[in-house]
């Protein structure tokens, strides 16, 4: 799933009204999955790095990989979930939370850029014959399957919080949904 749909998903599993320190953390922990990839890609695109190379070679790379392993472990973030359990923090059950949700979403819907989601025991690799993105791999159909329940989503989404704030950043998160599209579109 690209990013705005974990948000969203995040969000409406684990986002109230009147509760913001457990929304912030409910969106945090459905970002941070792929925060070390945002913040290595603008590092190279900083340095003027071709697009190619940063998605054809480096994200692949052992290094990248390696970090990957550690945002991505369910291990690490089912650590997170017992350590919020144990703390009694609604917020720090909402992130890790999220977080588990996104790398549920993730391992069955990369084709062949999924990540070693069983670090520290494995740096394996499931390879899903789904992908969210790649219409060589269903893509097309998983896609449009994607944007339809981020629609229905935010529709919840938007009924539940009344507030402005809330709903600007709702309707900031539903925009955001073509950004990935338009971006793939613009680099590959």
């Amino acid at each position: 799933m690209n990013t705005p749909a974990h948000l969203i998903f995040g969000a409406a599993l684990f986002a109230r009204p009147g509760q913001p320190r457990v929304n912030i953390a409910a969106l945090a922990g459905s970002l941070t999955p792929d925060l070390s990839l945002y913040l290595l890609v603008a590092w190279e695109m900083l340095k003027r790095t071709p697009t190619q190379v940063i998605f054809g070679q480096l994200y692949f790379s052992p290094e990248w990989q390696a970090i990957f392993a550690v945002d991505n472990s369910f291990f690490v973030w089912g650590g997170f979930l017992i350590l919020g359990a144990l703390l009694r923090s609604p917020a720090a059950i909402a992130f890790a939370g999220a977080g588990l949700l996104h790398l549920a979403f993730d391992f069955p819907l990369h084709h062949d850029d999924g990540r070693p989601h069983f670090w520290p025991l494995t740096m394996w690799v499931f390879e899903s014959p789904l992908s969210y993105w790649d219409s060589r791999a269903h893509g097309d159909i998983v896609g449009a399957i994607e944007i339809l329940a981020c629609l229905a989503l935010l529709v919840l989404l938007w009924r539940r919080f009344q507030a402005w704030p809330a709903r600007l950043a709702i309707a900031g998160t539903g925009t955001g949904l073509a950004g990935p599209t338009v971006l793939f579109g613009m680099m590959f």
